[in-house]
């Protein structure tokens, strides 16, 4: 990637409203919740199928600068469970960004077994699709996981394709390739879902900061610098 020559200085007058920037990925704002998720995973005796209900909560965040590169983003965190099982099938936490200068989406994942992922794609603003995709050994966009996961369960590329649908729900495909320890050909674990919306997030401007006794705005001590004005969220049902 081009590398600009001042990779210190901070966007201005950035806007606050998260929701109105966050081009395709404005449509996950809320809490969301699936029944009819159907996933395929190994097992010694062969390829096991599990049906699985779900929920996941996403809500915005306050814009976030890498100096001059600027994302708008959501928090999620992810709960599965089957119905034979009251334990967690799934857990996953992390953030969907949106770079709107580039249209560069981005999806952090992290999971309670010891593996994390960032995986990446670009889309317009108006899409009613994405795709995110990371692959191991990747510096940039890559998957990381503990010594036995490595050794046992390989995962070599992971992809994610989502379709926002006209009646407000969307749904998913997850293309996860595990190379598993004794076997001879990787393993492609596709689980596939649709989530309908529970709530959803609406986002308004924060306050601007209280002015000083001298009348001149507060400022940030880490940085030197006037905080910007950010948004808050709160959850609408």
């Amino acid at each position: 990637m081009d590398v600009p020559n001042d990779i210190f200085t901070e966007p201005e007058n950035v806007d606050p409203d998260t929701l109105a920037n966050l081009g395709p990925l404005r449509h996950f704002a809320g809490i969301w919740e699936g029944k009819r998720g159907v996933d395929v995973n190994p097992k010694a005796d062969g390829p096991e199928t599990r049906n699985y209900y779900e929920r996941v909560e996403m809500q915005p965040i306050d814009p976030q600068a890498n100096g001059p590169q600027l994302f708008y983003g959501l928090r999620y965190h992810l709960h599965i469970n089957t119905p034979e099982e009251d334990i967690t099938f799934h857990d996953q936490v992390g953030y969907w960004l949106y770079e709107p200068a580039t249209g560069l989406i981005l999806q952090t994942l992290a999971i309670p077994r010891g593996q994390i992922a960032i995986a990446a794609g670009h889309a317009a603003p108006d899409a009613r699709k994405l795709s995110v995709r990371a692959e191991r050994g990747q510096t940039e966009y890559g998957i990381c996981s503990t010594a036995f996961l490595e050794a046992a369960f390989r995962t070599d590329s992971y992809q994610l394709d989502v379709e926002f649908h006209a009646d407000g729900s969307w749904s998913y495909v997850s293309d996860t390739m595990l190379m598993v320890h004794g076997r001879d050909e990787p393993f492609p674990r596709v689980p596939r879902g649709r989530r309908a919306p529970i709530a959803r997030s609406p986002c308004a401007p924060a306050r601007r900061p209280a002015s000083g006794a001298d009348g001149a705005r507060p400022r940030d001590v880490r940085h030197g610098r006037s905080p910007r004005r950010f948004a808050t969220c709160r959850q609408a049902r």
